[in-house]
């Protein structure tokens, strides 16, 4: 059972961050960000860099630590190559964003890791002062773990309003709910004594990847109308400059 359990921390701690590689692979090769939810970043951004705050004030298994920081690396680099290919009608091209100082729609990359900066020297000057009080190490892992198990909602909503799965790769939502269900089916979290946090959160968000695997069937991933008229759009324009 020893390589058993080995095996299942590889996994564990590689798998989740591999996800994301067809998604990039997928991006880059359409360069178009279309469909996908530029908001899974920010989640897992955030979410990560609070669990390894959460994991100096109470130590987990060490695989889970590797993952957050494997995560933390895959998706920079994915939030580059959405901001890069970002489509021609998202809220920061227009100027239309109506979220507070434009959160999460920034038109520069700088700007995203200005925050994510600022972000850890504000979680690294609460840690000196609160540290050692368990309360707060409780509600730093509530964060970090309540944070993550939201994930799936942003692309949700991305698909309802959509009304179409097109840009999420097929593979990205096995490798949700695959992991998800790895932590509750193999009782992963379970045998290896996790923080509760870890095990709440984790039913939580297999519950919402099924969700989506439901719109997969209801919505299929035929290309939206945005993608379709920017499409026409560019056609049109090739037109004019041949006639020219």
């Amino acid at each position: 059972m020893s390589w058993l359990s080995t095996l299942a921390s590889v996994g564990m701690a590689v798998g989740p961050p591999l996800v994301y590689a067809d998604q990039a692979f997928s991006i880059i090769r359409k360069k178009d960000a279309t469909g996908f939810s530029r908001d899974v970043c920010a989640i897992l951004l955030i979410a990560n860099i609070t669990r390894c705050f959460f994991w100096i004030g109470k130590h987990f298994e060490i695989p889970l630590l590797v993952q957050s920081a494997l995560m933390i690396l895959a998706q920079l680099a994915l939030l580059y190559i959405c901001i890069r290919y970002r489509p021609r009608i998202s809220p920061e091209s227009l100027g239309v964003s109506t979220r507070p100082i434009s959160f999460w729609q920034w038109s520069q990359y700088t700007q995203y890791i200005e925050f994510l900066a600022g972000l850890v020297i504000c979680q690294a000057i609460l840690f000196l002062i609160f540290g050692r009080s368990d309360i707060f190490i409780a509600i730093l892992g509530f964060v970090a773990l309540g944070l993550e198990s939201t994930l799936p909602i942003p692309q949700l909503i991305s698909n309802y309003h959509q009304k179409s799965l097109y840009g999420f790769r097929v593979s990205t939502l096995i490798g949700w709910l695959g992991g998800d269900a790895f932590k509750q089916v193999t009782v992963y979290f379970f045998l290896q004594h996790s923080p509760i946090q870890f095990k709440v959160c984790a039913i939580f968000q297999l519950s919402i990847d099924v969700a989506i695997v439901i719109q997969r069937f209801m919505y299929g991933n035929d290309p939206p109308l945005s993608t379709l008229l920017n499409e026409e759009d560019e056609l049109e324009q090739a037109l004019a400059l041949a006639e020219e």
